[in-house]
């Protein structure tokens, strides 16, 4: 037999070939923008429970002045519904989509009143987000991890407050600088002051 019929070089992964997004659509539903290998690093953990988040949050397409607003502030940019879906996209570059995902999480959590569902989400994002075994798992100092530990002892609506602002904090020093100098951003604006000015 020869060696070079059982070398496994002989075959191309097909995750070399790395298609570049094709459009830069104003929010993250355009599935030509996934990256190959993302998509399957992520196929397994995406079957949790929590993927009742949807992929996109419901929004109107941004003007390009609301768009140029999200590089004055990063509270401009995630009070708007369409800032963070294109954020979220770019997070998905930088493999920490989970940042938002969390941050998401723990905005629906402030919306619930029952005691029952308060109990039942607050499991879910604590063992998608906060646990060690998660894939998923979120950057949380110690501190702020024996905080939620006591607090998942009886769950409120404002168990990950602490860990929220940590994960908001630490969104906003390390990846928004790089957002507003990427491809994703740039390219959305430019688009957007295109077609304003052709209409």
């Amino acid at each position: 037999m020869s060696r070079h019929e059982t070398s496994p070089t002989t075959v191309q992964p097909a995750s070399n070939h790395r298609p570049n997004a094709c459009c830069f659509c104003w929010c993250c539903c355009c599935s030509c923008s996934w990256n190959e290998d993302r998509e399957r690093a992520w196929r397994a953990s995406r079957e949790t429970k929590l993927e009742t988040i949807p992929n996109c949050e419901a929004c109107t397409k941004p003007s390009p002045e609301e768009v140029r607003g999200w590089a004055q502030s990063f509270d401009k940019l995630m009070k708007s519904p369409a800032g963070r879906n294109v954020f979220r996209e770019f997070l998905r570059t930088e493999y920490s989509e989970e940042n938002m995902l969390f941050w998401l999480a723990c905005e629906e959590l402030k919306t619930e009143c029952n005691k029952h569902t308060i109990d039942e989400k607050a499991r879910m994002i604590y063992e998608d987000y906060i646990s060690i075994l998660s894939p998923k798992e979120v950057s949380l100092d110690s501190r702020v991890r024996e905080v939620i530990n006591r607090k998942m002892q009886e769950p409120s609506s404002h168990t990950f407050d602490d860990a929220q602002l940590q994960i908001y904090t630490l969104m906003h020093r390390d990846s928004y600088p790089r957002f507003l100098n990427s491809a994703i951003y740039k390219s959305l604006l430019q688009s957007l002051s295109r077609s304003s000015s052709e209409s």
